[in-house]
C-alpha cells in the first residue's frame, strides 16, 4: 500500500515501512492532486489543514482508503461524503496535549508578569526609562496557590491540569461529557501518582477561578460573552488556544477596558489569519499565530501516533 504525504518524520517512516507501506514524501499542489493520487494508486493521504479532501477528489480517487489529519481540525475534509464512500478519517488524540498545555503556561507566566508588555518596551525605551519601567512591572503575580479553571477536560485539559497542580495550583474543571478523570503525575526519578479531579458546573469555574483556559472545541457558538465575564472573578485571566468564535472578542475587550479581566493570552482568533487590530494593539493582550500544537517534538508524535493507526485499521 502506498502513503502520500508531504512530509513525515523518520521514526514514522519506519513504523509504516515495517509494514510494507510505501511512502511517498512528495509534496503536491493541490490542483495536482487527484491526478498524482489516480496516477500513483495512493491508499492513504495524510494532510494538514491546508490540503483540502474534499467530494470531488474523494469520488474519483477510488484507491484510496484512508484519509489522516495532522491537526485537531478536519473542516479542510469532507468527513460525511468520505465515510458514506467507505473511506476511514483518523486524526490524533493526544499527540499534541503537552505542546498545547505548554503554551497555555507560556502566556500564563508571560501575563502574570507583564513579559509580554516589557518585551515590546525594553527594546524602545529600556536604555532611558528602566527606572519607570521597573516601577510600571513590579506589581506582577505568582501563579502558585492561585485557581486554575479549565473549560473542556479531555487530553488537553487533563494536561494543563498536570502542569497546574505541579505548580501548587489549586484546580477546577468542567466538562459537557467527563465527571472525573484520573491525572497521573509523572516524577523524573521514575516515581507517579495520581490524583482524580472531579468536575464541576461551569458557574463554579467563572466564580471561584484566578485564571481560565479553554479547551472546548465542540462548541459552535460563542461559550463566553458580556454576560459570562460579569460573573467572573474581577481581575481574570483568560486563555484561549482552543477554537476561535468561543469567546466573544468585542466583549473581551470591554472587560479588559472595565477591568474585569486582567489579561488575556490567545492563539486562536475569530478572523484568522486577520485577528482585529483591537487585539492587536490591545497591551493587556498575549498574542501568539495559532502554534499551541506546534512543536518540534509533537510534529514527531503526531506522525508516530498516525502511522500506527494505518498499521492498526489497513493491516492488522
Amino acid at each position: 500500500m502506498k502513503v502520500l504525504v508531504s512530509n513525515i518524520s523518520e521514526s514514522a517512516k519506519v513504523i509504516l515501512e515495517a509494514k510494507n507501506f510505501e511512502v511517498l514524501e512528495v509534496k503536491v499542489a493541490q490542483n495536482q492532486l487527484e491526478n498524482y493520487i489516480n496516477e500513483n494508486a495512493v491508499d492513504v493521504i495524510i494532510v494538514d489543514g491546508s490540503v483540502e479532501i474534499q467530494e470531488e477528489i474523494i469520488e474519483n480517487c477510488t484507491s484510496l482508503k484512508l484519509i489522516a489529519s495532522t491537526t485537531n481540525s478536519t473542516e479542510n475534509i469532507d468527513i460525511d461524503y468520505a465515510f458514506n464512500n467507505g473511506l476511514q478519517v483518523i486524526k490524533t488524540n493526544s499527540a499534541t496535549a503537552n505542546a498545547q498545555a505548554e503554551l497555555v503556561f507560556a502566556h500564563l507566566f508571560g501575563l502574570a508578569r507583564f513579559l509580554h508588555q516589557s518585551n515590546r518596551e525594553m527594546p524602545l525605551e529600556g536604555d532611558f526609562r528602566f527606572r519607570d519601567l521597573q516601577k510600571a512591572f513590579t506589581g506582577g503575580i505568582e501563579l502558585r496557590g492561585k485557581t486554575l479553571g479549565i473549560i473542556g477536560f479531555d487530553t488537553i485539559g487533563q494536561q494543563v491540569a498536570k502542569i497546574a497542580i505541579g505548580l501548587g495550583m489549586k484546580v477546577l474543571a468542567f466538562d459537557n461529557q467527563i465527571t472525573e478523570a484520573p491525572i497521573e503525575l509523572a516524577f523524573f526519578n521514575g516515581q507517579k501518582t495520581t490524583l482524580i479531579i472531579e468536575t464541576s458546573p461551569i458557574e463554579s469555574i467563572f466564580g471561584e477561578a484566578d485564571f481560565i483556559s479553554i479547551h472546548e472545541t465542540n462548541q459552535e457558538e460563542y461559550l463566553i460573552t458580556a454576560k459570562e465575564f460579569e460573573k467572573m472573578k474581577t481581575g481574570v485571566g483568560i486563555i484561549n488556544i482552543a477554537k476561535g468564535g468561543i469567546i466573544n472578542e468585542v466583549d473581551l475587550v470591554n472587560a479588559i477596558k472595565e477591568g474585569k479581566v486582567q489579561f488575556a493570552g490567545l492563539d486562536v482568533f475569530e478572523t484568522t489569519p486577520k485577528p482585529a487590530v483591537q487585539l492587536l494593539m490591545n497591551p493587556e493582550l498575549s498574542l501568539s499565530p495559532s502554534i499551541a500544537s506546534s512543536t518540534i517534538e509533537s510534529k514527531i508524535n503526531i506522525d508516530e501516533e498516525l502511522a500506527r493507526k494505518i498499521v492498526r485499521l489497513l493491516k492488522e
